[in-house]
C-alpha cells in the first residue's frame, strides 16, 4: 500500500526504554536465507508493486473476499488509492471500495433485479453510500434468514422452507392454514404442491394464518382470510385453504412479513413499514377496520429511516433499523408490562426509539418479539431481555418487569447469536452452536426434563438460563430456533442445525411436531429429528 498518498503520519517513537533480551538457546543452526527482490512494474523501484499498477486485480481481491463494510471504508480511510475515482464503469466517479460494496449488493437477490432508479433511491435512503447498502442487505440476510433453510413453529401448525425455496407445512389445519387444499390435520411434513416452481424465501404463521414471501417479492396467504383477526373472537370466519396471491401488495418487493393477533406487518427490500388493520384508534398511527385488507405504511420516525427485521408480539411491533450512525431498536402498539422498552407502561401510536441500547453502548443485530416480552442480540453477542417477566422469561432470576431492555448478567460468558421469544419463554443460540432456554416450559417446550411431584404438577419454570443439554447431544451447530408465540395454544420449539436437519420437541397434540406421537401422548420432552432435509 503506498502509505506516502495516504495521509497517515509519520510515527514518532520516544521513551522506549531498553530491555534485556533473553538469549535462545537453539540446538542446530538456522538456515543462512538469500532476501529476494519483488519484481517492479515500470518505473517504480525494485522492491516495490504499487496497487495503482492494476486497480481491476484489487478490485476483484475486494470483492470477491467478501469484506465487511466497514473493513472498506476503513481501507478508504487509511490510504487514498481506494478513495480517489476509479474510472470503471457503472459510475466512473466511485471510489474502488465503493465499487466493491455495489459488486458485493449485485450478488443479492433482492438488489439484483432492481432498476437504476430503485438502486440510488435504496442508496439515498441508506446514507448514499454502497457501502451503508451493503451494511443494510447484510444485516437483512443475518437476523432472517432470508432465501436460506428455515422452520417455523406457528401457533398449532408448522411451516417448513428447504434451502431451495420449497416449502412444507403439518400440523392444525382448521382453517386451511397449511394450504394443501383442505382442513385435514397433517401429522407428517407435507409438501404444498401448488407452490412447485416458485421459489419461497420467508415465512410467518399467526393462529390460524400463513403466510409466504417469494424470491421476486411477492406474497402468498391462506388460512383465515383476515390479517387482523385474533384466533377467538374475531370478525368472520372465512378461510382460504389454497395459496392465494395478496393483491393489494402487488406493487410492494416484500422480504418479510409478522403477524401479531390483531394485525400483520410486512417490510419491502426498501425497508419500509406496512402494516393490516389494528388501526382503531389509531394503534398503529392509522385509523382503519379490523377487517381492513389494504396495507398502510407506518408513519413517523421510520418513513425515511430503513428497517432490516420486524418481529410481531401479541399487540406490538419491534423494527430494527439501519442507520449511518449504527443499529436502532423502534417499537410502537401496546405498552402493558413495559415490552416497548421506554422504561414506561404507555402506548405508542407511532414508531418510538428505544435509547436504553445506546445507555448501554450496545449496537443491536438482532430482535424478538415474544407475545408478552422482548429480546435483543448485540454485536458483541450480549442478550437483552425486557417485558413482562412472568415464570422468568427475562432471564434474571425473578419474575419481575423490566420496562427497558436489560442484559442477561448469567449469560456473560455467552457469545449469542441468535434469540427467539415465545408466550413467556426464551432461547438464546451461542456462536458455538450452545442452546440455552428459560422461562416456561409447561408442555416441555424449553428441551429439559422438567421434575413432576407426587400430586403430578410439573415444575417446569427455569428463573435463569440453563444449557439445553438435550440439544448439544445430537452433535450438531444448531443455526436456528423457533417457538410458538401465542397465548392460545401449548408450545412447540424447533431447533435447526447447520446441515439442515430439524429437531422438535414439545407439544404436538396437532401434528405440529412433524412426528407420529404413540398411545395417550401429547408431547415430545427430548428433542427428535423431524423426516425432513432442508438443507
Amino acid at each position: 500500500m503506498d502509505a506516502t498518498t495516504s495521509g497517515t503520519p509519520t510515527i514518532q517513537y520516544h521513551n522506549i526504554t531498553d530491555q534485556t533480551i533473553t538469549a535462545i538457546v537453539v540446538a542446530t543452526p538456522l538456515p543462512t536465507f538469500q532476501r529476494q527482490q519483488r519484481q517492479c512494474l515500470g518505473n517504480s523501484t525494485p522492491g516495490e508493486f504499487p496497487l495503482s499498477a492494476s486497480p481491476s486485480i484489487v478490485l476483484h481481491v475486494l470483492t470477491s473476499c467478501n469484506l465487511d463494510p466497514q473493513d472498506l471504508a476503513k481501507l478508504e480511510a487509511t490510504c487514498s488509492f481506494f478513495r480517489q475515482p476509479a474510472n470503471f464503469a457503472p459510475d466512473f466517479a466511485l471510489s474502488l471500495a465503493e465499487l466493491a460494496a455495489f459488486d458485493m449488493c449485485m450478488k443479492r437477490a433482492i438488489f439484483k433485479p432492481m432498476t437504476t432508479e430503485e438502486r440510488q433511491d435504496l442508496k439515498q435512503r441508506c446514507g448514499g453510500s454502497w457501502k451503508l447498502v451493503l451494511r443494510y442487505l447484510l444485516a437483512g440476510e443475518a437476523c432472517c434468514r432470508r432465501e436460506k433453510s428455515q422452520a417455523i413453529a406457528g401457533p398449532g401448525h408448522s411451516i417448513a422452507v428447504t434451502s431451495k425455496g420449497d416449502v412444507y407445512s403439518f400440523g392444525s389445519n382448521s382453517s386451511g392454514q397449511l394450504g394443501h387444499g383442505t382442513t385435514e390435520e397433517e401429522w407428517r411434513p407435507k409438501p404444498i404442491r401448488t407452490l412447485q416452481g416458485i421459489r419461497i424465501i420467508q415465512a410467518a404463521a399467526g393462529a390460524g394464518r400463513t403466510m409466504l414471501i417469494t424470491d421476486s417479492g411477492q406474497v402468498y396467504a391462506f388460512g383465515k382470510d383476515s390479517f387482523g383477526e385474533a384466533e377467538y373472537g374475531g370478525q368472520g370466519s372465512k378461510t382460504v385453504i389454497a395459496p392465494r396471491l395478496v393483491e393489494s401488495l402487488k406493487n410492494i418487493f416484500v422480504v418479510q412479513a409478522a403477524i401479531g393477533n390483531f394485525f400483520t406487518a410486512v417490510l419491502s427490500r426498501e425497508g419500509r413499514v406496512y402494516t393490516f388493520s389494528w388501526g382503531s384508534d389509531g394503534k398503529l398511527g392509522h385509523h382503519t377496520d379490523s377487517n381492513d385488507m389494504e396495507p398502510h405504511p407506518l408513519l413517523g420516525a421510520l418513513e425515511d429511516i430503513p428497517v432490516v427485521q420486524i418481529a410481531a408480539g401479541y399487540c406490538y411491533l419491534l423494527c430494527l433499523a439501519c442507520q449511518p450512525s449504527g443499529m436502532s431498536v423502534y417499537s410502537v402498539g401496546c405498552g402493558l408490562g413495559g415490552k416497548l422498552g421506554h422504561g414506561t407502561r404507555t402506548d405508542e401510536k407511532f414508531p418510538r426509539l428505544i435509547e436504553q441500547f445506546q445507555t448501554l453502548n450496545l449496537q443491536p443485530m438482532v430482535i424478538s418479539a415474544g407475545a408478552w416480552h422482548a429480546a435483543v442480540v448485540g454485536r458483541d453477542g450480549r442478550v437483552c431481555t425486557w417485558g413482562w417477566g412472568r415464570y422468568g422469561c427475562l432471564g434474571h432470576g425473578n419474575e419481575e418487569c423490566e420496562a427497558a431492555p436489560k442484559v442477561v448478567d448469567a449469560l456473560t460468558n455467552v457469545k449469542a447469536v441468535h434469540v427467539a421469544t415465545g408466550d413467556y419463554t426464551t432461547f438464546v443460540v451461542a456462536e458455538d452452536g450452545d442452546v440455552y432456554s428459560f422461562g416456561c416450559g409447561e408442555s416441555a417446550s424449553l428441551g429439559h426434563n422438567a421434575v413432576i411431584d407426587a400430586e403430578g404438577n410439573r415444575h417446569a419454570n427455569v428463573l435463569n438460563p440453563e444449557l439445553v443439554t438435550s440439544l448439544k447431544q445430537i452433535n450438531e451447530r444448531v443455526v436456528q430456533i423457533s417457538l410458538t408465540n401465542s397465548i392460545y395454544w401449548n408450545a412447540h420449539t424447533f431447533a435447526l442445525t447447520e446441515s439442515g436437519k430439524l429437531y422438535a420437541f414439545g407439544a404436538g397434540d396437532k401434528g405440529q411436531l412433524g412426528i407420529e406421537l404413540v398411545a395417550n401422548q401429547t408431547e415430545r420432552v427430548n428433542p427428535e429429528q423431524v423426516d425432513i432435509d432442508l438443507g
